[in-house]
């Protein structure tokens, strides 16, 4: 195995990232965004914000869609998607394109300059990362090129090494099997 990825691995072992968790902070600035659209606050919106920040993993509309729907059995596929996009547009979730048509959002980047991740294009695994080598190469790169980075985000796509050695991932059985992510031909 490659030295990099090795550094990369240990340190995806030591570092755990934690869940952005609905703060006063992210309260106030929803807040704010939603005065500012000329928007009023609703019960359903309260409540998909609530779940959106209630864990830290990445998810799709229709994972939230079901999330919001067990709790509040009124809200529509519609709202949930409009409250996504103000979420998106207020700055408070991250979309994340995983190909394939596939979209996930995450919760968890809040306050954090540098959001990296790795995603399995056989089975649609999202890995979260932070490595200090990373920012300062991206650091040093935006400053050779007269710039200043405001955000950094890094999307590493790859094939999963438990289905390149082994011939089989637990993961890609699981996706299949809900049908979240289907591996196209090449």
């Amino acid at each position: 195995m490659d030295l990099m990825l090795c550094g990369l691995l240990l340190h995806l072992s030591a570092v755990p990232l934690t869940c952005a968790q609905m703060d006063d902070g992210v309260k106030k600035r929803l807040d704010d965004f939603i005065l500012r659209k000329g928007l009023r606050r609703t019960v359903q919106r309260e409540q998909i914000v609530t779940e959106v920040f209630s864990r830290d993993e990445h998810f799709t509309a229709d994972e939230l869609f079901d999330r919001v729907r067990k709790v509040q059995g009124e809200t529509s596929r519609a709202t949930v998607y409009r409250t996504l996009g103000l979420l998106v547009e207020a700055d408070l979730l991250r979309q994340i394109d995983l190909g394939d048509s596939q979209v996930t959002y995450d919760p968890n980047f809040l306050d954090k300059p540098s959001h990296n991740h790795l995603v399995c294009k056989d089975c649609g695994r999202v890995v979260e990362f932070e490595d200090e080598n990373v920012d300062i190469q991206m650091d040093c790169m935006t400053r050779r090129l007269g710039f200043r980075a405001l955000r950094r985000s890094v999307k590493i796509e790859a094939s999963c090494e438990q289905l390149r050695l082994k011939g089989r991932c637990p993961n890609l059985i699981a996706t299949r099997l809900t049908g979240k992510r289907l591996r196209h031909k090449r």
